[in-house]
């Protein structure tokens, strides 16, 4: 199954935590002619598109940014140490592939390691080669503070699977994005306004999203988001249910998500025959954590798509899941009018 263009673009673009600008300009090319966008100076990117009137709105959570590195400092030798912008392994960047995103463009290197020790990698042990002869040559490339991502193009794998870097959360905002353009070609209008929210600062622990949340207010907001795929020896299905790739969506259910939400979007998918997992847990390491508690509160909804090797160059979802979730988000937000109760 080839991947489609607006996908590959999105995973193909920069814009680690706090250099989602990078990537902005995929997401206006995308819905461009259907939506209003706008920036914020957080780091967010929205796009609304207007229904009919008198109906709700509706905002997809989608966060932009991917987990990277920042070039730290430049020393007399001019091998860069670095740091992470997310949480990710060092042992998963060592002897990888860069590109460190400068003012004059895309400079590649190499992530080694400052010790030929077999032992355990820290982020501390490594640092970034990019062929400088030395610091001053350098400078002259590269500065403090430049981002870099792993250079991992997206891969054509068996049975409509992929793998690439960014895949958390880029195939998301592909969701989202691609739900909205499915719903501007209908031929009604929608009663609900739709607002897509790709969001800033996701992996860091402190969602940009809910700066756009209060902005909105939306009526209802739907976080899209990776969980982890468990038919991998690596992750395990007690922790918050079975997710496997092919099985579709995950639809989360626990505190931050509002029950009405919830059974509408599971009476949507067995309405619409698209298979689904559930999956529960005390907090949902999204969007959803932070921008259910926005302003007098906004009814909340999650829906996953199953990956594999979460936060490394070789992340891995099924396009069949990508496509069911699509097909969710778009019936989910057909069924949404004025009339919805959504109090516990």
């Amino acid at each position: 199954m080839p991947i489609p263009a607006l996908l590959d673009d999105l995973l193909r673009a920069h814009g680690p935590s706090g250099h989602e600008h990078l990537a902005f300009d995929v997401v206006r090319g995308a819905v461009e002619g259907i939506a209003e966008v706008e920036t914020d100076t957080v780091g967010n990117v929205v796009a609304i598109r207007r229904g009919r009137g008198g109906g709700p709105l509706l905002a997809l959570f989608a966060h932009l940014d991917v987990v990277g590195l920042a070039v730290a400092h430049i020393p007399d030798d001019g091998l860069l140490p670095v740091h992470t912008l997310g949480r990710w392994r060092a042992g998963v960047g060592y002897g990888q592939r860069v590109e460190v995103m400068t003012r004059g463009g895309v400079v590649y290197g190499v992530i080694a390691a400052r010790s030929k020790e077999d032992e355990k990698h820290e982020w501390s042990g490594l640092y970034v080669d990019i062929g400088a002869s030395d610091g001053d040559d350098a400078t002259t490339r590269v500065a403090p503070g430049d981002p870099i991502v792993v250079a991992a193009p997206p891969l054509e794998l068996a049975n409509g699977r992929i793998a690439a870097r960014s895949l958390d959360n880029r195939a998301c905002v592909y969701i989202a994005l691609e739900a909205l353009c499915r719903l501007a070609d209908e031929p009604e209008p929608l009663a609900a306004d739709v607002a897509v929210v790709a969001g800033a600062q996701e992996e860091l622990g402190r969602p940009g999203a809910g700066a756009a949340a209060r902005a909105l207010n939306p009526t209802v907001g739907l976080a899209l988001d990776v969980t982890y795929a468990t038919d991998v020896p690596a992750d395990d299905p007690n922790v918050g249910g079975d997710h496997r790739l092919g099985g579709g969506p995950a639809i989360f259910r626990g505190p931050a998500v509002n029950p009405r939400v919830l059974d509408l979007l599971v009476e949507t998918a067995e309405a619409e025959g698209i298979a689904y997992t559930v999956e529960t847990g005390m907090h949902t390491h999204t969007d959803a954590d932070e921008t259910h508690l926005v302003g007098a509160g906004i009814a909340t909804g999650l829906v996953s798509v199953p990956l594999r090797n979460m936060h490394s160059p070789i992340e891995i979802v099924d396009l069949a899941d990508v496509e069911a979730c699509i097909n969710l988000v778009t019936a989910f937000a057909r069924r949404l009018d004025s009339g919805l109760d959504l109090r516990r």
